[in-house]
């Protein structure tokens, strides 16, 4: 596999706190939600595994219906560690969740205790893992009370099948009522994983990112690229190896609108001034506050991961950078 040695494995990788929990997780973490499915590369799965880990990235992070098919991303993790990482559980974390569409009927979805006990029991065995180091709830369900979802991730934690768990696609006013919930139960939630880039201020809006640092609870960032559109992919149309054309689910050919266009050429520009891909100044500027643990990364190549960690030491930014990139997104600061 060609590991470095453990002690300069981590030289170059920075590990942030995880709110005011023990946990270090690094400040780029790897995403298993597009290219670790059915229609990928078993050996490039490999390979940008080895060269996220060779290169400090310690946190894997999946949830029960990444693929496509739904839980192939897991069985092909399973295999990864089976067959290349038992040796280094200890110096990996591992995430999943479950609270979106699984298997039909109506104990496969949402937030209730038997779904999701269930789904952890599944993706266990898909990876062939005890536990995982943090189990989500994947998003917020209106239908179930708060009490059962949150009594559920305190009983998994209790069952030893999980080390930690975490809250995604929360706001701020749900997350605070059901961090109360795992206070009280002394359930060690440490982390909120929402979308949140450039593009998106989605968690500066509903209040996630001001009760996460006032509950002292990381945050990791996921679509930190806007599903490509933050990188220079987009620059001279739509590629037919891009995104919009294999895929297609979640990002349109209808989003890149003239106007948004406009924005990644003159953010492409500003990276440029700065030295920086405009991937990797959309990577920089997510951990620009200190309020962001980590930022989940997604790649279909191991070149990709490389290029990403070159963020690491990259400068900072200076008031008027920051100025003006809300400017050409349109954002207005009170």
């Amino acid at each position: 596999m060609g590991y470095t040695a453990a002690e300069t494995r981590y030289d170059t990788m920075q590990y942030h706190r995880t709110g005011k929990s023990g946990l270090l997780l690094p400040v780029l973490s790897l995403g298993f939600w597009h290219n670790f499915g059915t229609r990928d590369n078993y050996d490039n799965m490999k390979q940008m595994c080895f060269t996220a880990f060779d290169n400090g990235i310690t946190h894997f992070d999946l949830a029960n219906n990444y693929g496509p098919e739904y839980g192939s991303a897991e069985t092909n993790l399973g295999k990864i560690l089976k067959e290349e990482f038992s040796a280094y559980r200890d110096e990996l974390i591992i995430s999943t969740k479950a609270g979106f569409d699984m298997w039909p009927g109506p104990y496969g979805d949402h937030g209730s205790r038997k779904y999701l006990i269930a789904s952890l029991d599944q993706s266990l065995k898909r990876m062939g893992l005890e536990y995982v180091d943090i189990f989500y709830h994947h998003r917020m369900d209106p239908d179930t009370p708060l009490e059962e979802t949150m009594l559920a991730l305190d009983q998994i934690v209790r069952s030893g099948k999980a080390l930690y768990v975490g809250l995604s696609n929360y706001d701020g006013e749900t997350m605070t009522r059901a961090c109360a919930i795992l206070k009280e139960l002394k359930c060690p939630f440490v982390i909120n994983q929402n979308s949140y880039n450039i593009f998106n201020r989605t968690i500066e809006e509903n209040g996630l990112k001001r009760a996460a640092v006032r509950e002292g609870k990381g945050i990791i960032s996921f679509s930190p690229l806007a599903q490509g559109m933050l990188t220079d992919k987009y620059l001279h149309g739509i590629p037919e190896d891009s995104r919009i054309r294999r895929d297609g689910r979640f990002l349109h050919a209808t989003d890149l609108t003239e106007e948004r266009l406009a924005q990644i050429r003159a953010l492409n520009d500003m990276a440029l001034a700065r030295g920086q891909s405009l991937a990797q100044m959309a990577l920089s500027w997510i951990l620009k506050d200190g309020e962001v643990t980590s930022v989940l990364i997604g790649a279909s190549r191991p070149a990709q991961i490389l290029d990403n960690l070159k963020i690491i030491g990259a400068p900072g930014f200076t008031n008027e950078e920051l100025q003006k990139i809300d400017e050409i997104c349109g954002v207005k600061r009170a």
